[in-house]
């Protein structure tokens, strides 16, 4: 009896086993991998960069396609190489690091840089949205502070996180905005694959992590996604995170606070440089903690513990979040800007109106996409990454549904944005499931080695072409950067078509800076040539597009007041009319000569349309502008009118 109490009572005062370690990395190594893998990705992204600027093939030609994919293999047989032969495992723990981080950065940055070596302009050149992206970032270059890209004195409403830190790029190199948009773009992308691969190994081992990198490089071309480069990093940074958030709430003990700060960062950047992916990411994280509350509960847990433990978890992720994001948010919410009216969602392209299926298949990486499929489904109940993998993939595809419901209500919720995100989660749980794979079928075989090495070599081939494949499918958007016309009114390819538009970008901009006698900052330009002001940093007084127009700019009022100009009786009512306009009047027009008028052009949102913009002509009569108030000058189809 005695012995039994005393074997109860040592019992009952021993200490409670130690969980195992939350993470594979201390909050030390962590720190240290993000900022020196940081620091390591941008110096090897700059110095490829400036090589492959160096090759000087002309358009039109397959050299550049050549040289790239010969350098992707070669830097793949390497990577498949060190993993298949034990991850080089003499070498030092920072030499493998740097050496994962350099391979990373060189082929996130070929992949670009050589098809784009021609040309001064990133993917899509200055076309379609690339259009109000150089004018950001423009915007940016000029001044320190964050500020609207288009109008003038009123607070963004776009976050200009990313765009701000691309003005200090452009300032560090003496480059225009526009100039600086390509490199510091191909940059972005080869730093996220970096920092991808230090979150993906706070979760899983070192060689998943490098392998889960390469797929999520490769998912982010093949879908074209990363001709948003300021939207990539989050897409990219989302699934290891999520697996993060999720080994967070399912572990009943203390967690380490920095885990939770992490986690805040990630959504915290996303506030200050996607507000989209904001949204999908606290919607991510919450559905994460009310699962594994529930769960809990169902195991017997106390639920007002669980609820208090997991919402005090929620609350320090929350703080963090909220800090950062306004930053960029809080002007505009001081500012009222909640409470205007908002067209930015009304877009419904075909690739919304479709649930996102990449695991068809009908490709190599749509095989890879169904293999990933099957392994989320079959693992989601035994490993907590099939599990937080398959919970995002889920969230996304509950996104769409409820973007259509949204229709009802003329609006959407944008789920086209995350197709990539959908595509990454696939093609890296393909990645694990060839990895269960290759674990499994050796035991099959008498000769395991050989099994293994084949596995290995139909892994490499498998990367190699879908690396070639990435190339295609950005070769639409290189041939448009080619096309377009720079500043100085030519293109990659030598052109100055007199009949295209772009030819008198440098023309234009010359003629304005002339004529006003004022520094292009303090110009409020109404023009009827759309990409004027993404190699300038002149203020609009009018959006191109509605869906792109801050709120607190009163989009459709604008294009009354401009309406309400056109119908002056004379000059001198014309000059009354604009002193006593509630904006901020232009003080520049660029019309396009039309018939003996002076043309302007006003868009208007026409959603549900596939293209959900409408564009009116308005016509004003030249003599409004025969005053000793203004000057202007003939610039090929366009007249530049200037007030003194």
């Amino acid at each position: 009896m005695t012995t039994t109490l005393a074997r109860r009572a040592e019992t009952d005062t021993a200490p409670a086993p130690e969980e195992p370690p939350l993470t594979r990395l201390s909050l030390g190594r962590t720190v240290v991998e993000l900022v020196l893998g940081s620091v390591l990705a941008v110096l090897v992204s700059l110095v490829l960069q400036f090589a492959a600027s160096r090759i000087g093939t002309d358009p039109g030609t397959y050299v550049p396609n050549a040289l790239v994919n010969l350098a992707c293999a070669v830097i793949l047989l390497v990577l498949f190489v060190l993993l298949a032969s034990g991850w080089a495992a003499r070498w030092p723990s920072w030499l493998k690091l740097a050496g994962a981080g350099t391979a990373l950065s060189a082929f996130a940055t070929l992949l670009l840089a050589i098809p784009l070596q021609a040309t001064r302009f990133f993917l899509g050149g200055s076309s379609v949205d690339n259009t109000f992206r150089l004018q950001y970032i423009e915007r940016m270059t000029a001044g320190s502070s964050l500020a609207d890209m288009n109008y003038h004195g009123i607070a963004p409403y776009y976050p200009g996180g990313w765009f701000w830190l691309g003005g200090r790029f452009a300032n560090l190199l003496g480059w225009d905005g526009w100039a600086a948009y390509k490199p510091y773009s191909i940059l972005w992308i080869a730093l996220a694959s970096v920092v991808a691969f230090v979150l993906w190994s706070l979760v899983v081992s070192r060689r998943l992590a490098l392998l889960a990198s390469i797929a999520t490089v490769l998912a982010g071309l093949l879908s074209a996604a990363i001709d948003e480069p300021y939207a990539w990093p989050t897409s990219a940074w989302l699934a290891p995170i999520a697996v993060l958030a999720w080994l967070v709430f399912r572990r009943r003990g203390r967690v380490p606070a920095w885990t939770l700060v992490l986690i805040g960062l990630f959504l915290g950047f996303s506030g200050i440089t996607y507000t989209l992916h904001l949204a999908l990411g606290v919607v991510v994280v919450v559905v994460l903690a009310i699962v594994a509350g529930v769960l809990d509960i169902r195991r017997g847990e106390p639920a007002g513990a669980t609820v208090r433990r997991l919402f005090l978890r929620l609350v320090v992720i929350g703080l963090v979040t909220l800090v950062l994001s306004l930053v960029t948010w809080g002007p505009f919410i001081l500012g009222g800007g909640l409470g205007e009216p908002n067209v930015a969602a009304h877009f419904l392209p075909e690739s919304s109106a479709n649930f996102p299926t990449p695991f068809e298949p009908t490709s190599l990486f749509g095989v890879l996409c169904l293999a990933g499929l099957i392994w989320l489904l079959l693992r989601a109940r035994r490993s907590p990454i099939a599990f937080s993998l398959l919970t995002v993939a889920a969230v996304i595809y509950l996104w769409f549904g409820v973007s259509t419901l949204a229709l009802l209500a003329h609006t959407t919720l944008l789920p086209f944005r995350f197709i990539v995100t959908v595509d990454t989660i696939f093609a890296v749980a393909g990645v694990f499931a060839a990895v269960d794979l290759l674990r499994l079928v050796p035991r099959m075989f008498r000769d395991g080695r050989a099994v293994l090495v084949t596995g290995f070599v139909l892994a490499f081939v498998a990367a190699v072409s879908l690396a070639q494949s990435s190339v295609k499918t950005t070769s639409g958007l290189v041939q448009t950067a080619e096309s377009d016309y720079y500043a100085d009114g030519y293109n990659a390819k030598g052109q100055h078509d007199l009949s295209q538009d772009g030819a008198w970008t440098g023309a234009l901009i010359s003629t304005i800076d002339q004529l006003s006698g004022r520094p292009q900052t303090q110009n409020i330009v109404l023009s009827a040539y759309d990409r004027l002001l993404s190699f300038a940093p002149y203020w609009g007084f009018q959006q191109t597009t509605p869906q792109y127009a801050n709120p607190l700019a009163e989009y459709t009022k604008r294009n009354g007041e401009i309406k309400y100009w056109s119908t002056s009786a004379n000059s001198a009512e014309l000059v009354e009319r604009l002193a006593a306009s509630p904006y901020s009047a232009p003080n520049v027009f660029v019309f396009r000569n039309d018939e003996g008028k002076f043309a302007a052009y006003l868009a208007s949102d026409s959603f549900p349309q596939a293209s959900p913009v409408a564009v009116e002509k308005v016509d004003f009569d030249p003599a409004l502008f025969d005053s000793p108030r203004f000057v202007h000058r003939n610039v090929g189809p366009f007249t530049v009118v200037a007030q003194r």
